[in-house]
């Protein structure tokens, strides 16, 4: 594992403490690369979503669309 220094203001640093103390991490480095990992997730469905957004229209997401969901999961495998 590769260390990084970073340097805060003591407002920061306070509050960084108290998030270690409530959230029960064992150190600040824990509660860093949990914000860390949780900035990644937020991108990875940030561009998850986009690229939805940017493909082509699929058939329209209907009550019938719905009902065959449901039953694939129930394990029907439909018509």
């Amino acid at each position: 594992m590769t260390t990084m220094n970073i340097s805060l203001p003591d407002a920061l640093k306070a509050f960084v403490d108290e998030q270690v103390e409530a959230q029960g991490f064992g150190s600040s480095s824990e509660y860093v690369r949990a914000l860390i990992r949780r900035d990644l997730e937020r991108e990875q469905l940030r561009r998850l979503l986009l690229d939805g957004a940017e493909s082509a229209l699929t058939a329209p997401v209907d009550d019938a669309y719905f009902q065959a969901l449901r039953a694939r999961a129930a394990g029907d495998p439909g018509p």
